[in-house]
């Protein structure tokens, strides 16, 4: 992993955060989100491309997780199969008021932000995005799925108007290619126009995939 330079650790209203500031007039605040058995260290990765124009949060997840780690839902070790609304709703609406409560202690504007997350936290994006449609600006989905139990607001529409970014690797063994195609799906019934990125890797993101995220990041419409 890249080494995480450029950036401070705090503790704020009971999370832990790695942030990192910009110098900017007007900032676009990004929000990334880790995936299971990560923490506030894990998504920097994806930011080495990116210009100083975003102001960077990395809030750690609020449950631990086995073996070691932090998850967005309570460890369920009889629970199968992809995390649901309901397991995943009580993680999503405490990074909601994070956000807020975060950026007026820092004076930053935070109406809209971009949010991007990996595996599990990809969940988290695509089920921040659909409950909180007006808030989220862009979404990066990374190696991540659907969550179960978004049919009543998949059928609302509520990702009209958005373009969001999908990056999945056809030899994924923990999210498999065809769960990321059928998610990719959903997104679209739910309104939503998709760029998507595929790549012959496992649970990664590829380097042109990674360079198609900076792009969509970057991009003042969000189409790379």
């Amino acid at each position: 992993m890249q080494a995480v330079t450029n950036t401070e650790l705090i503790t704020f209203n009971n999370w832990t955060l790695r942030v990192r500031a910009s110098q900017v007039e007007t900032p676009r605040l990004l929000v990334l989100i880790h995936g299971w058995t990560g923490d506030e260290n894990s998504m920097w990765v994806f930011t080495r491309g990116l210009a100083t124009d975003h102001w960077m949060i990395a809030p750690r997840a609020p449950y631990p997780a086995e073996p070691s780690g932090f998850s967005w839902r309570p460890h369920q070790p009889e629970t199968f199969g992809r995390p649901s609304l309901e397991a995943l709703r009580p993680a999503a609406d405490g990074l909601i008021r994070l956000i807020d409560e975060y950026s007026a202690s820092v004076k930053l504007d935070a109406l809209q932000f971009d949010l991007a997350g990996f595996s599990q936290s990809a969940a988290m994006v695509n089920l921040v995005g659909m409950l909180y449609p007006h808030r989220v600006r862009k979404m990066g989905v990374l190696a991540g799925f659907v969550p179960a139990g978004l049919e009543s607001l998949i059928s609302q529409r509520p990702l009209a108007g958005k373009n969001i970014f999908v990056a999945h690797g056809t030899q994924d063994n923990m999210v498999p290619i065809d769960r990321a195609r059928a998610s990719i799906g959903l997104l679209e019934q739910a309104g939503a126009q998709v760029t998507y990125c595929e790549d012959e890797v496992g649970h990664k993101v590829s380097a042109t995939c990674m360079r198609a995220l900076e792009n969509y990041l970057s991009s003042p419409t969000g189409r790379g």
